[in-house]
């Protein structure tokens, strides 16, 4: 059986659902929160260390003001509200992406969030903010010159806002693309696509993901 360390999950539809449910589209992301809930107690039940969240994407930046500034302001008020559950139930909280993007309010919780659950270890949610994986990878080659090192896979890897495999990917809402979401960490991954909106999203369908997963040969390439 194969082992799954590494989810990563494109969490789209949030707005479909909730024009699709007769609700405005921010109630959409809101509900998306109960379901990220919902997938951090199925990993830590199926011992999963590792799930990445797709929250926010480089592209996301050209969507409306209002809309962005909603999105950042739920970010905060979950944070705030959140943060000691991640505590007292050793889940680690790490963020990735273009930061300096950010506000500097903003980017401060989001550290301290880092640094206090930084040696919690049962799982590790990494929430992918301001990122585009095509980006990530120039910076990390702009990290390698500036040290002067010479710019191979190794030193690439190592220089990522997350230098980790994934071993399953999870894209919701219909669509079938990877959506510039860690393309070099998804290189061996095994991809799966699901036709239903983030916040439709149930513990049933994702553990039914991940025991599809497990029935699938892995070769690597080989």
């Amino acid at each position: 059986m194969n082992r799954l360390n590494h989810i990563a999950v494109v969490m789209d539809g949030n707005r479909r659902w909730a024009r699709k449910n007769g609700f405005l589209e921010k109630i959409g992301y809101s509900q998306g929160v109960k379901t990220i809930e919902t997938l951090m107690r199925a990993c830590v039940e199926e011992k999963i260390s590792n799930l990445s969240l797709f929250a926010f994407s480089t592209e996301n930046w050209a969507r409306p003001k209002d809309e962005v500034e909603f999105i950042f302001h739920l970010f905060e008020k979950v944070l705030d509200e959140n943060l000691h559950l991640f505590i007292e139930n050793n889940i680690r909280f790490r963020a990735i992406g273009d930061l300096s993007r950010l506000d500097t309010h903003l980017r401060d919780k989001l550290k301290n969030a880092e640094i206090l659950t930084q040696n919690c270890d049962l799982l590790c949610v990494n929430v992918a903010i301001s990122y585009g994986a095509k980006d990530e990878i120039v910076r990390a080659v702009r990290k390698i010159n500036a040290q002067g090192l010479e710019v191979n896979e190794t030193n690439i890897s190592a220089n990522l806002d997350l230098p980790l495999d994934v071993d399953l990917i999870l894209r919701v809402g219909n669509a079938k693309r990877l959506s510039n979401f860690l393309l070099w960490q998804c290189a061996y991954a095994e991809i799966y696509f699901s036709e239903t909106l983030f916040p439709g999203l149930t513990k049933r369908e994702f553990k039914r993901i991940i025991k599809e997963y497990h029935k699938r040969e892995r070769t690597f390439g080989k």
